[in-house]
């Protein structure tokens, strides 16, 4: 299937072909009209997100009420960012090809598109669940729900990435390449616009001559398949008993690397900070625990606990590419992004994780 300009082609014929394909709809029955309304605008960065309200002639079936259509952004600048980082072909393909291999809960989708350059994915509708916010932060329930569902993901790709050839690496990439190249400008430009302390400002340079380490590091055995972009806006908590306890979406990002690169993104940027402070350690084992519970049995606490501070000093990459590059012209995402750049300070502080760079 073609995908149209949107979101004009979100049209009641292009959405009854995507049913239809799917199976969800019977043939002989069609949508006559299609509502549209933007989904958590400023929350995401790579994607926009919209809900289609849908009515139908004929006997409809299992077809749904609406559906979540997720698309490249209208915004320039952060649309010109999805394209260089390869997000589209990288979603698709992992909700087409890798979420069957885990138990990790994403939503159920109804066509997974890419062209080449867009992408569009229509998925179920899970508006009855509660969208995770980065501004308020995540609770120490909500975090536990968070780390057992990565150590669901990282125990299924434990060691068995290597014919992801699709799946760049966290080093050795055009990821990698196009993330140390936005470095440059990506952290003099997250100084100008959040409160940057000095212990971190201080380290800029060191850090960044450091990349190319610190990338090797995070790629080194044991590797897995992560998120990518695993905080608190792409997560989804269930609060009734027919619901899954978290879904888990937004998988523009996935990449071959050490588990606990997502880990520590979360535990770093999207929990509370009194929060991590008081139960560090024992979210680090309860992961610990899951992925032993996936058959993962090669490593120990004293393994979890040093890649979790090597990892925290690694993500102020990601913290200065996304706080840096990104628009923030919009309040609601500069406002998380405040807070996972104030989160992130802390926790570096707390672990003392500049310290690393003197190796």
């Amino acid at each position: 299937m073609r995908i149209p300009k949107l979101p004009s082609g979100f049209t009641p014929p292009y959405i009854t072909s995507i049913l239809h394909k799917d199976g969800c709809l019977p043939v002989l029955a069609s949508v006559t009209d299609v509502g549209y309304e933007l989904v958590g605008e400023g929350t995401g960065m790579s994607s926009e997100l919209a809900r289609l309200r849908l009515t139908y002639e004929g006997d409809r079936g299992e077809a749904p009420d609406t559906v979540v259509c997720k698309f490249l952004p209208n915004n320039e600048t952060n649309r010109i960012s999805a394209t260089a980082f390869h997000l589209p072909e990288r979603e698709v393909r992992y909700c087409a090809e890798l979420d069957p291999l885990t138990d990790a809960v994403t939503p159920k989708t109804y066509c997974n598109l890419f062209d080449g350059e867009g992408f569009l994915i229509v998925m179920e509708d899970l508006a009855a669940y509660e969208v995770g916010s980065q501004v308020d932060g995540a609770t120490l329930r909500q975090t536990e729900l968070a780390i057992d569902e990565l150590a669901k993901l990282h125990s299924s790709f434990w060691n068995k990435v290597s014919d992801l050839d699709w799946v760049p690496g966290i080093a050795n990439s055009y990821h990698s390449e196009a993330l140390a190249s936005a470095l440059t400008i990506g952290w003099p430009n997250m100084e100008a616009r959040f409160e940057v302390p000095d212990f971190v400002s201080e380290h800029r340079e060191r850090f960044q001559r450091a990349i190319p380490t610190l990338q090797q590091e995070r790629m080194s055995a044991p590797i897995t398949l992560v998120h990518g972009d695993f905080r608190m806006e792409n997560l989804m908590y269930g609060h009734e008993p027919w619901q899954h306890d978290v879904v888990v979406f937004d998988w523009q990002g996935p990449l071959k690397a050490r588990g606990m690169f997502d880990v520590s993104l979360f535990l770093g940027q999207s929990t509370k900070i009194e929060v991590r402070r008081e139960h560090e350690r024992s979210i680090l084992v309860r992961y610990l625990e899951g992925l032993k519970a996936g058959g993962v049995n090669e490593v120990g606490w004293d393994f979890i606990w040093e890649d979790y501070q090597r990892c925290m000093l690694y993500n102020w990459i990601y913290t200065a590419v996304v706080a840096g590059t990104l628009d923030v012209s919009n309040e609601i995402s500069k406002a998380w992004m405040t807070k996972m750049v104030s989160r992130h300070a802390a926790a570096s502080e707390d672990l003392d994780v500049f310290r690393f760079l003197s190796e």
